[in-house]
């Protein structure tokens, strides 16, 4: 039913969505030109609220656990699992005070309705996976911007998107890299539950009535810590979520 249900809702849900992005777009270029950076990011936030919330054309819920009190005056590295396109925009409304970046390929930075202009403008890093010096480059860059504004970084170590839910080794890289130029960054772990679900099929139908969760986990102290121990930690705690440890 969740698929039949999928090849109504759809298009409804896509409509919005395209529709939030494109009304977004200009409004992130005005923000930003005329007024800066606090200005787009508020426009951001709001932007992602929309397409979190769009969830329901779909008629899944969405919900959002942390009951840790986080700095806000510290950076962060949130190291999350990935599981489609759509863990994305509710990461960015959820850790909204806490300034999130991303890691993105170089490509997206052209040709997306507001997707792509936030990645130009809002401060992550955009590499070229065929260029490792490049890429390394772009993410000292970000650490850099993290430990001079307390912005925080979201990590996903599979490196890739896990389509069946199925959990995926965790690479060390990424908090290495970041924590050699933000040693003092808080690390803290989140699961996500569901959204790949949604996608199961493809982008057509995306399926229906779904529980997506996003839960935030006991934050890691990096100090005295490889980052190979830290990446094991996170990859451990978020199995145990997802009920794969």
């Amino acid at each position: 039913m969740s698929k039949f249900f999928g090849y109504i809702l759809s298009p409804v849900f896509y409509f919005f969505f395209g529709l939030t992005l494109c009304i977004f777009h200009p409004i992130q270029w005005i923000c930003f030109k005329f007024f800066g950076y606090k200005a787009h990011k508020i426009s951001v936030d709001v932007l992602n609220f929309f397409l979190t919330y769009c969830q329901i054309f779909l008629v899944n819920s969405v919900s959002f656990k942390n009951d840790f009190d986080l700095p806000t005056d510290r950076p962060i590295i949130f190291a999350s699992n990935h599981q489609s396109m759509y863990d994305i925009p509710s990461l960015i409304w959820f850790l909204r005070k806490h300034h999130a970046k991303f890691i993105s390929k170089i490509e997206l930075t052209k040709g997306i309705p507001s997707i792509s202009i936030n990645l130009r403008l809002g401060g992550g890093a955009n590499i070229d996976r065929k260029d490792n010096k490049q890429a390394i480059s772009e993410i000292i860059k970000l650490g850099r911007r993290m430990k001079d504004n307390n912005w925080s970084t979201v990590i996903f170590p599979e490196g890739t998107r896990a389509k069946d839910g199925q959990l995926k080794t965790f690479q060390f890289g990424g908090v290495a890299t970041l924590l050699k130029v933000v040693p003092n960054a808080l690390v803290v772990p989140v699961a996500i539950e569901n959204s790949w679900k949604i996608v199961r099929f493809g982008m057509f139908p995306l399926t229906t009535g779904h529980g997506l969760k996003w839960t935030v986990l006991k934050p890691i102290e990096p100090e005295g810590k490889a980052a190979e121990e830290i990446t094991l930690q996170i990859e451990t705690e978020i199995r145990k979520v997802l009920g794969q440890s």
